[in-house]
């Protein structure tokens, strides 16, 4: 083992030294011929003269630039939504966090609060069995009911909001009705032609 140590020693030893080398003026040097880098057999100097030249295209690459330009209205109708959809998507993947950072801090009493009115809605669907209107309606009030009794101020704003949007809705639909009535029936033509006018 000293002896392989030993041999490998020698020459890593060697890499520490310096030596100092002198450059020979072209006086001392004989004249030798130089070679230029293109009589190099490695290297190769283009020459001057060259042209670009396009190769002709491919089946393939005909039929590629054929899909892309059939494509392309149907990728900007994408990207399109994708941009406008893209905000949304931000904001409701930000309302998961905030929800589910809410649910990891909740104030104390929240979570039998919570079952009480899941337990609101499941009792809904029970008593709605047999009826699609009650299924739509019983869930959702008894639900309503039980949070209503936990957070009574939600509920009364949430109560007073609901009623006026109701109020406006239903403004709404009577305007629509009465401008139907007054185009279809109150017009003199419509009445004197009816059936039961004959």
């Amino acid at each position: 083992m000293f002896k392989v140590i030993q041999r490998f020693m020698g020459p890593a030893s060697l890499s520490l030294l310096t030596f100092k080398v002198y450059a020979s003026s072209k006086k001392d040097s004989p004249h030798k011929d130089t070679v230029k880098v293109n009589e190099l057999s490695l290297y190769s100097v283009p020459e001057d003269q060259s042209k670009y030249v396009e190769e002709p295209r491919t089946q393939t690459e005909e039929s590629i630039s054929h899909l892309q330009h059939y494509c392309e209205p149907y990728t900007s109708w994408c990207q399109e939504k994708y941009s406008q959809n893209k905000p949304k998507m931000q904001s409701l993947v930000q309302w998961g966090l905030d929800s589910y950072e809410y649910l990891q801090n909740a104030p104390p009493g929240f979570f039998p609060r919570l079952g009480v009115i899941g337990f609101a809605g499941v009792v809904g669907l029970i008593l709605a069995r047999g009826s699609k209107i009650k299924k739509l309606v019983y869930p959702p009030g008894f639900m309503g009911f039980a949070a209503s009794l936990y957070y009574p101020q939600h509920a009364i704003v949430f109560v007073q909001v609901s009623g006026e949007k109701l109020y406006d809705w239903g403004l709404r639909g009577y305007i629509v009705v009465e401008d139907l009535w007054k185009e279809n029936f109150q017009k003199s033509g419509n009445v004197k032609n009816s059936p039961g006018n004959n």
